[in-house]
């Protein structure tokens, strides 16, 4: 069974036609799926879609984007929520925005750090162009003792192992299978599979042969394929492996 540990099943590309794309996913041998939240406007329907659908589990943030969402009310019902959730997030920081100031990228990041670390819930970490901040602050906040994940992680392999000593996994996604794709090879071949996670960030990061069009959880296959390449195992150990990591994480 694969794990999608990140995917956006409530965006309007995948959820208009949930039907076919969880039928698609169970036919390449996808069993669960996380769906992280991005804005409090998205939360609703996320836990619709945990209570709907089988092997759904529901995570709610709001990432560096809608930064500026995360006030006092938006952050109550994010810790009122984290009793259904399975982790905080998609939070983090993204150096890359221009149109969300930093210090309101970190101030939400914080808020929502300790939230979870409240809760006892691993978090869901995406990083642009800011390692050296992100790592401060998990530092500050004490990230370790929950855990949590780098999704789609970006960085280097350096980077990966300090983001490993702080408790957190490195997610593999479908740009390991780009053909240019140098970073996220390097760190999938060095880094070992007990420190690894697979995921689509469906409708996003569409993997080979796919790309072009929208990327949905079936397409996982594809990067746990590569992954076991790049590892010199077989496709079923990358299952296994990152279905476990996810599964102890996550506490599915």
């Amino acid at each position: 069974m694969l794990t999608d540990t990140h995917c956006h099943l409530d965006d309007p590309t995948l959820s208009s036609r949930l039907g076919e794309v969880m039928a698609a996913a169970r036919q390449a041998g996808v069993g669960r799926i996380i769906v992280p939240g991005i804005a409090p406007g998205g939360w609703e329907r996320i836990a619709s879609l945990a209570r709907e659908q089988e092997g759904i589990f529901p995570a709610f943030g709001i990432y560096p984007q809608t930064a500026g969402q995360a006030d006092d009310g938006a952050l109550a019902r994010l810790a009122t929520l984290s009793g259904t959730a399975v982790a905080v997030g998609e939070i983090g920081l993204d150096h890359l925005l221009s149109t969300v100031p930093h210090e309101t990228q970190e101030a939400a990041f914080r808020k929502q750090l300790r939230i979870a670390v409240v809760a006892g819930l691993p978090v869901i970490i995406h990083c642009r162009r800011a390692f050296e901040p992100l790592l401060r602050i998990l530092r500050e906040e004490s990230v370790s003792r929950v855990g949590g994940v780098m999704h789609a992680f970006s960085g280097s392999v350096e980077i990966a192992r300090e983001c490993i000593r702080l408790g957190l996994f490195i997610s593999v996604a479908g740009t390991a299978t780009y053909r240019n794709a140098v970073r996220p090879v390097t760190v999938a071949r060095e880094i070992p599979l007990e420190h690894l996670l697979i995921e689509t960030d469906a409708p996003d990061m569409t993997p080979e042969p796919f790309r072009g069009a929208p990327n949905e959880p079936a397409f996982l296959a594809v990067t746990a394929h590569r992954l076991a390449e790049l590892k010199g195992v077989t496709p079923e150990e990358v299952a296994r492996a990152t279905s476990e990591n996810a599964v102890r994480l996550f506490r599915l």
